[in-house]
């Protein structure tokens, strides 16, 4: 039987960090990472870029072979996790081989949500999730004239602009009354939706699907009001979650996802979980949430591999604050912490509609809750930052609802340690 004293499950952010942070205060011990993928580890961020042709597989790889080399790691692509004896310390891949463990960390990420429509599944379809999913897109995307997208989520959003990059005629189709819901509010997801009317993508909204029926070169798409689309590429973008299969007969706990504490170990003895597999704390209440986000992917792989290799530097995980940049057609929007205003929150906003510009912050007690903006000058990760560590905008608050980037800024070299 193989054996390891770290076994990682799952080589993108969170595992990736993992095995980094591992070896900054343990250089000998074996650590081996198991990854589905039969590529070099990328970021999942890149893959629309793939899609569009702007980058190539080949130039997107977070690590190159040597680094696991120099860093004893073994490395096994195209396999993954279809077992685990928490009691013996045994994993089984899917190859059948087994592997003896100390310490395991669950860093499998998530998989796309295939919805349950009539037809769907005897119907040609994308996902984009892997690097093999882009390259397959691409070369679709190259013989194809018209595509349907189901889906105003990220994915989707970056799909649909990179599919129209490559020349195609392109529709999204999304069941809520606005795009990207759960990451910015109406006003500012009208913005980003003009902007892709704009640029020629056509953006069908509040509509369900309840039918996919495949034709000769492509597929119909009946919508609930009695419209259809036609295209000869679909790509689903409806969603994520994580494939847990490999759980059972354990005695890890799980919800929407894996289960964690702040220290990201998950209930069963020698297992850590981390990235868009784990359900963690949430920044803002008691719940515990998933935040899929590449951030908050690096902090909690950071800190279960700190747990995992008692690092006396570990600082437990204060919680998930939602973060995200998101370019489209040169435009640049961002959202840090909580979009929507709730009775408890102080929400100021500043909107330029000529300027097509945007800025929404939402505070507590003058702390930091929440800021989303569209083509304004802003540095996500101080706003997270400014959140994180409840700084009190009492002294500032004026200046930091007038310039948030330059003020917030000041703040953090002031406070940084």
């Amino acid at each position: 039987m193989n054996t390891t004293h770290y076994l990682i499950a799952g080589a993108s952010h969170a595992g990736l960090e993992a095995v980094h942070r591992i070896r900054l205060v343990d250089e000998t011990s074996p650590i081996t990472l198991v990854t589905r993928d039969a590529h070099a580890p990328y970021s999942p961020t890149i893959l629309p870029y793939v899609v569009s042709g702007q980058s190539a597989p080949e130039r997107v790889v977070l690590r190159k072979a040597d680094y696991f080399t120099q860093h004893n790691v073994t490395l096994i692509s195209d396999n993954e996790l279809v077992a685990i004896n928490e009691n013996d310390r045994v994993a089984s891949l899917k190859s059948g081989d087994q592997w003896q463990y100390e310490k395991l960390l669950l860093a499998t990420g998530a998989d796309p949500i295939i919805p349950p429509i009539p037809g769907l599944s005897e119907t040609p379809f994308h996902v984009l999730r892997t690097m093999q999913h882009a390259i397959d897109l691409r070369e679709h995307a190259g013989k194809a004239k018209r595509a349907v997208v189901l889906g105003a989520g990220l994915i989707g959003m970056h799909g649909a602009e990179n599919l129209r990059h490559a020349g195609l005629d392109v529709t999204i189709v999304e069941m809520c009354d606005q795009v990207l819901p759960g990451y910015f509010d109406p006003r500012a997801a009208s913005v980003i939706e003009t902007a892709f009317n704009d640029n020629g993508i056509h953006m069908v909204m509040g509509s369900r699907v309840v039918k996919v029926e495949s034709q000769d070169n492509g597929c119909r798409i009946t919508l609930e009001n009695g419209n259809s689309l036609e295209a000869d590429l679909l790509l689903v973008a409806t969603g994520v979650k994580p494939q847990l299969d490999y759980l059972k007969g354990t005695s890890v706990q799980v919800d929407q996802g894996v289960l964690v504490d702040r220290n990201m170990r998950t209930d069963a003895p020698n297992i850590w979980a981390a990235g868009d597999v784990a359900q963690a704390a949430d920044f803002y209440g008691e719940d515990k949430v998933m935040m899929g986000i590449l951030p908050d992917a690096v902090t909690q792989g950071a800190i279960a591999a700190m747990d995992m290799a008692e690092d006396h530097a570990l600082a437990p995980y204060v919680g998930g604050v939602p973060i995200n940049t998101y370019t489209f057609f040169g435009q640049q929007a961002i959202s840090v912490g909580q979009c929507m205003a709730d009775a408890q929150l102080e929400e100021l906003t500043r909107t330029d509609d000529d300027n097509q510009r945007y800025l929404k912050i939402l505070l507590k007690d003058n702390r930091l809750h929440g800021i989303s903006s569209i083509n304004e000058e802003m540095d996500a990760g101080i706003m997270w930052q400014l959140i994180l560590r409840k700084i009190d905008l009492t002294p500032v608050k004026d200046a930091f609802i007038a310039r948030p980037l330059e003020t917030g800024r000041a703040l953090m070299s002031s406070t940084w340690r």
